[in-house]
């Protein structure tokens, strides 16, 4: 029996999500869990296979478990339009250096590499590469996406091309692994795919924690907790 907790907060439609998956999933136990306590409680609890935020706040979820995890990263699966590829930084306070980026980089690539896909990375900055010297601002940003890209190159065997503000030509490029420049401008992206356009998402997967936890919007519909609840089902089954 898999045992998967899930968040329920003001937005229900993670209820219906909850009863539609186990319609279709006998050997699964779904816990209901209605605050963040008890939440960060499910993910720290071995015999809770995985556990998905669902509509309940997040900010303090996750101050608690980097309180107790020093290595936390995230990255939002998206899956629409026949592209399938992991968007982070995602959180608004993630992503801010160079370093932090290329932990979230390697920590991505070892997640698909567990499911026997094969990394293709594409870092991203504010600007095209002839955009440099346009303002200060931008010229980091090219002069930092360089960097990672120089970096992820000496400290891994994944694939790696800089694609700098080009974020159509890295999905068109099919890279499964797109690196934004911070986190605030990855969730804008994942606002104006997922919560604008619809594109499918699993949510977040979180890295460097011992269980697995699926970050998701609480303005998600149902379809898009149906989803998360099935990576979360086969993760459990995986990982």
């Amino acid at each position: 029996m898999i045992k998967i907790a899930v968040g329920i907060g003001k937005n229900k439609d993670v209820i219906k999500a909850c009863e539609a998956f186990k319609k279709e999933n006998s050997n699964v136990e779904i816990i209901t869990v209605e605050n963040d306590n008890d939440l960060v409680k499910a993910i720290l609890d071995d015999d809770v296979n995985a556990v998905v935020r669902g509509s309940l706040p997040a900010s303090s979820v996750m101050k608690e478990l980097k309180s107790k995890f020093s290595n936390i990263s995230r990255a939002t699966y998206i899956n629409g339009n026949n592209m399938e590829f992991l968007l982070t930084p995602v959180g608004i306070d993630e992503g801010s250096t160079v370093e932090d980026k290329l932990k979230i980089a390697i920590h991505c690539g070892e997640f698909l590499k567990k499911q026997s896909k094969i990394p293709k990375i594409a870092v991203m900055a504010s600007g095209r590469k002839g955009d440099y010297g346009r303002s200060e601002e931008i010229s980091k940003s090219i002069d930092e996406s360089n960097e990672l890209t120089k970096l992820i190159k000496e400290n891994t065997d994944f694939e790696v091309i800089n694609h700098y503000i080009l974020i159509e030509k890295a999905i068109k490029d099919n890279c499964n692994i797109i690196i934004a420049p911070n986190g605030i401008i990855g969730n804008i992206i994942f606002r104006t795919l997922v919560l604008v356009n619809s594109w499918p998402s699993c949510g977040a997967v979180t890295f460097g924690i011992n269980g697995i936890y699926i970050d998701t919007s609480r303005d998600q519909n149902i379809k898009g907790y149906l989803r998360s609840l099935k990576l979360a089902y086969k993760l459990a089954n995986i990982i």
